[in-house]
């Protein structure tokens, strides 16, 4: 086999968009999702389009024991993980923390903190013997800079800046690169996700400004993933034009 990334929340927004860019450059991949039908239509799309060869592992990172009896389990033709992509993540309401839902709290947490944390510790013991290895972390501008309604979502995307930052220490030893994205305004299923389908308020998110495309972010993962093996981006800010950070926007397009 050639290189394998793995990707999970591979089934729509940023982790299908990568998966589609790793695939063109003739990556195998690992592709993770809770949605089954959305994961094998992906599998069967890349296999077809590229040649290249894909192993579906639909499990939610929220569950810790599918984590790793699904990455423990992995064929050893699958073990050489090149590049681990921790995109599943979502956000939540988007209310005042006194009136927070404690169900989208625990979600949230669950799977943009514990999630991240599982899947990583399940594949760390397939890159730590070839001392190489990949991790990519996509954290938001919500992990910069809290703002108002985001409370317990920024809160998760603190916590992903901060064990980036561990990771990158703690793996240096091993010769692992850690890598943290942190994309802005990008339209995608997250807003939709966000405002639990409503589309009116899912759309006003991107009033007046071009967001970023899932293929931006996809773009900008690709090329922290191809740069020579003695560089390794710590941590990148991806916005659109329109925006400086989690905060100020101009709404002039």
């Amino acid at each position: 086999m050639g290189k394998i990334v793995f990707i999970t929340g591979a089934t729509s927004g940023f982790g299908k968009a990568c998966a589609e860019k790793f695939a063109f450059n003739g990556w195998d991949l690992i592709v993770n999702g809770r949605r089954i039908d959305r994961l094998e239509e992906l599998k069967s799309e890349l296999e077809n389009k590229y040649k290249v060869s894909v192993l579906s592992l639909p499990f939610d990172v929220q569950d810790e024991k599918a984590v790793f009896e699904n990455i423990e389990g992995l064929p050893g033709t699958w073990q050489h993980i090149d590049v681990l992509v921790n995109n599943a993540g979502l956000a939540l309401g988007r209310g005042y923390f006194d009136e927070g839902d404690l169900q989208d709290w625990n979600t949230m947490i669950d799977t943009n903190v514990k999630g991240l944390l599982y899947v990583t510790k399940a594949v760390l013991p397939y890159m730590i013997p070839h001392k190489k290895g990949h991790i990519i972390n996509m954290s938001s501008v919500a992990g910069k800079q809290v703002y108002e309604k985001g409370n317990v979502y920024c809160a998760s995307k603190f916590a992903v800046d901060a064990l980036n930052h561990a990771m990158r220490i703690d793996l240096l030893r091993h010769r692992i690169k850690v890598t943290a994205i942190y994309p802005g305004a990008a339209e995608t299923e997250f807003s939709l996700v966000r405002f639990k389908g409503d589309e009116i308020s899912a759309k006003k998110i991107y009033d007046g400004i071009t967001p970023l495309t899932a293929e931006d972010v996809a773009e900008v993962v690709w090329y922290c993933t191809t740069l020579p093996p003695h560089v390794c981006i710590n941590e990148l800010v991806l916005t659109c034009l329109h925006q400086a950070d989690g905060i100020y926007i101009n709404r002039t397009a």
